[in-house]
């Protein structure tokens, strides 16, 4: 069987075995990019500001997920891989080493809500930079779903780029958002931001 390329930390804690649909799930976390080619494993991800591109090339038999909390920042510390511009470079990066061709590859793109009231829309400006990212990597949008303002979470099929989407319910994302927002500073260089 073909081994997934991870660029995340422990990632196999976040892998388990669903008896229901026989496939090992995936938990694509903020700053994690996961490239497979294996068809028993289907990425999963809890979007709010993020946004996850999940890309493919339907004839190579591979495809990924990366989980982005914002479109810029510094790229020198640790947690740079958060940023959307080092995230599509790990993601794009990952599946041509693996053997796609950037003419074939298919994006999707989720996320972008504008979860927090008050703050500024980051969501909105993250699917703007994913979407023209793509674009500039000439890299075709084939579907997905961004804006609105409750909290999604996403399964995607690497090798037949199907993709399921659930909304979170007012009051679980009420309580993620608190959740989030008790955990990690809602500054982070300068930027406001609304979380997961």
């Amino acid at each position: 069987m073909p081994r997934p390329a991870r660029h995340a930390p422990d990632a196999g804690s976040r892998r388990f075995f669903n008896g229901a649909d026989h496939c090992w799930h995936v938990q694509v976390t903020q700053g994690e990019t996961y490239v497979t080619s294996s068809g028993q494993e289907v990425l999963t991800t809890v979007l709010g500001s993020c946004i996850a591109a999940c890309i493919r090339d339907p004839v190579a038999g591979i495809g990924g997920m990366n989980h982005f909390l914002l479109a810029q920042g510094h790229g020198e510390d640790s947690g740079a891989r958060r940023y959307g511009i080092n995230a599509m470079e790990l993601l794009i990066n990952g599946l041509l080493a693996r053997g796609a061709a950037r003419a074939r590859l298919q994006a999707k793109l989720f996320g972008g809500a504008a979860v927090i009231a008050g703050l500024s829309d980051v969501g909105a400006g993250n699917a703007e930079f994913a979407r023209r990212y793509l674009e500039a990597e000439d890299i075709a949008l084939a579907g997905g779903d961004t804006g609105g303002t409750l909290p999604r979470r996403i399964q995607y099929w690497p090798l037949t780029g199907r993709a399921r989407q659930l909304s979170i319910p007012p009051l679980e994302a009420g309580r993620l958002i608190a959740r989030e927002r008790d955990a990690i500073p809602t500054q982070i260089e300068g930027h406001d931001v609304e979380l997961f």
